[in-house]
């Protein structure tokens, strides 16, 4: 199966119309629900198939983002059978007031394991924690690159984006299927 389809397929799975009120306050009448495809087991599956060849080589710990990179992490860890890692926005302030549950990140490389980036702002925060820690953090792989074409917003740490698809594979999904 193609990217394409992959494209067209998660497109018509989480691209919603209607009203919605975005993060930023402002009113669209177009949303990205992106839970929709990871919480169906063949899309996800999907996704994974298509993450594989993205990780780079050396990875020894999957650091899945939370919220939703955690099921996406969880199944690529299945899959190839790294140790999984479940990245929160902040550290936990009980118990182990860990921000990465999971075994010890030092020492260690850690590959990034997101859903969608737009800005990076989760990836950013996360990988400096990570590497505050002492993980050697150099690659995040997400399912959607939805950043402007052609840019990395995670250039300013040091990070490669690998991508499944991207915002203009998805859009060009929608346009086809007009």
């Amino acid at each position: 199966m193609s990217d394409s389809t992959l494209a067209r397929d998660i497109d018509a799975c989480c691209r919603l119309t209607g009203e919605f009120t975005l993060r930023s306050g402002q009113v669209a009448g177009e949303y990205f629900d992106k839970y929709l495809f990871e919480s169906d087991p063949a899309l996800l599956a999907r996704v994974v198939d298509r993450m594989l060849p993205l990780l780079p080589e050396g990875t020894e710990l999957l650091g899945g983002l939370e919220l939703g990179g955690v099921p996406i992490v969880t199944v690529l860890s299945s899959r190839t059978g790294l140790p999984a890692l479940f990245v929160r926005k902040k550290a936990k302030e009980y118990g182990t007031c860990k921000l990465a549950e999971g075994p010890a990140v030092e020492g260690r490389r850690v590959t990034l394991v997101e859903d969608v980036i737009t800005t990076g702002g989760a990836v950013r925060d996360a990988t400096r924690a990570l590497r505050e820690a002492g993980a050697v953090v150099e690659t995040v792989v997400c399912a959607i690159d939805r950043s402007p074409e052609g840019s990395n917003p995670l250039d300013d740490v040091g990070l490669e984006v690998r991508a499944v698809l991207t915002k203009a594979e998805l859009d060009a999904a929608s346009a086809a299927s007009d």
